[in-house]
């Protein structure tokens, strides 16, 4: 099992270049199973994520090539399987996009339910609530979720509660759907509207995405494109956190400014300088504590459930006390525990979080709980007195490319190991 080892104390200075978006990937690679053609897609972000869908595809049928570091070729052509093991499916979440790219072009699909990070319950009873919507039947049988449909006719979907996912997997349901889908309530993040741009680019007819309400309006045949993912708004979220929580000075580079807006402000309460560029942001503190604000995470534009580890640990050496109340999911605090190790403050009862700032944290053994609580985790050990060692962190890079790198440019001491001795660790820094 590998581990990272990170020396605190140090202050991230330099830039940072964000890659491609996890959310927008994991969604638009599945997509070019309904294009009976060639696909290539650039600014792919380099992540175990990807590797697994872009794997699932090539064990259906489909050619994948790599071009280089950030580009795939898919020619989903040849593929004929329609149904999606366990075996496949367990180690990501985003394979439920799997569902309606599959229905879309075949009118059946077969997918194990899905794995991915633990943080409550995520069930699917939206997603299988629009298929129905598009006259499908749907049936959950051995774990396996069986979906048909002698023909798709658009309909009005409407969704209980906002969800990304199931927003996502019936735009790819209903592309190829007979007539009009109206889809209500849906949710507006930022790789939604990425995956709508790159299903129109073949041929597609979406309307609206970005608001609550959108319109597919469907089509016969969808044919090849080329299409550049967006920058992942959460990675750079994440150095920007980080940069913040040193003290230190980076520019972070290929993002754009808008879709950061919800924790730029958040940024800006709390003392941190954050200036804009067409596609490019800078962080930086003049010195001084952090200070204090309460955040609550919401659905697109609100702020991030996402982002919620990260500032979390950035107000646990706050100068005050602060709130974090969780309006997405049941069980995201699970971190928690690892922070308190490392000397943090902080009561959880529920979805709210209560943190009083103290003045430094110190190293301990911590573990990727999930994807971004890993992330967390790397801050506290960038700001933590000591050496910290973070285990599981195969989280982390299922979702962030060459994060020990990347900090490592920005002035990080940090290394991945494999031996547990002391000794070795020892050799590491």
């Amino acid at each position: 099992m590998e581990k990272f080892v990170i020396k605190g104390g140090c202050r991230l200075l330099g830039e940072v270049t964000i890659s491609g978006a996890k959310n927008a990937a994991v969604a638009i690679i599945p997509a070019v199973i309904l294009a009976e053609e060639p696909c290539v897609l650039e600014n792919v972000p380099n992540i175990n994520d990807v590797f697994v869908i872009t794997h699932i595809l090539h064990e259906m049928g489909a050619d994948v090539k790599i071009l280089n570091k950030s580009t795939l070729a898919i020619n989903s052509s040849n593929i004929a399987a329609k149904e999606v093991s366990y075996e496949m499916t367990r180690h990501i979440r985003a394979s439920y996009y799997l569902m309606g790219a599959l229905l879309g072009r075949f009118g059946k699909a077969c997918v194990s339910l899905p794995g991915g990070c633990d943080f409550g319950v995520r069930p699917i009873d939206q997603h299988i609530k629009g298929f129905e919507a598009l006259g499908a039947k749907v049936s959950l049988e051995h774990g396996m979720v069986s979906i048909e449909a002698d023909e798709l006719v658009g309909g009005q979907v409407f969704f209980d509660v906002v969800s990304v996912g199931a927003t996502m997997n019936i735009m790819l349901a209903a592309v190829k759907a007979r007539g009009m889908t109206v889809i209500e309530n849906a949710a507006r993040e930022p790789h939604i509207v990425d995956l709508a741009n790159f299903l129109n680019s073949m041929g597609a007819d979406v309307m609206g995405a970005g608001t609550s309400v959108i319109k597919v309006r469907g089509v016969q045949k969808m044919h090849g494109a080329s299409y550049s993912i967006i920058p992942d708004q959460i990675e750079a979220g994440t150095y920007m956190v980080a940069a913040a929580a040193t003290g230190g000075n980076v520019l972070i580079k290929n993002v754009i400014p808008k879709h950061l807006e919800p924790i730029s402000v958040r940024l800006r309460k709390m003392g941190v300088i954050v200036d804009e560029y067409d596609d490019a942001v800078r962080v930086f503190r003049k010195g001084g504590d952090v200070m204090t604000v309460n955040v609550k995470t919401m659905p697109h534009p609100g702020f991030p459930t996402d982002m919620q580890p990260q500032i979390t640990m950035l107000l646990s050496v706050a100068q005050g006390t602060s709130i974090v109340t969780e309006g997405v999911w049941d069980n995201r605090f699970r971190y928690v525990d690892e922070l308190r190790r490392m000397g943090a403050k902080i009561q959880v009862d529920g979805k709210v979080a209560v943190i009083e700032g103290v003045e430094e944290l110190t190293a301990a053994p911590v573990r990727a709980t999930d994807l971004r609580a890993g992330a967390a985790m790397m801050i506290a050990g960038l700001v933590a007195k000591g050496v910290t060692e973070i285990e599981d962190i195969y989280h982390i890079e299922r979702g962030y490319e060459d994060m020990q790198g990347k900090l490592s440019c920005l002035g990080a001491e940090i290394k991945k190991i494999n031996d547990f001795s002391k000794s070795a660790l020892t050799a590491a820094l």
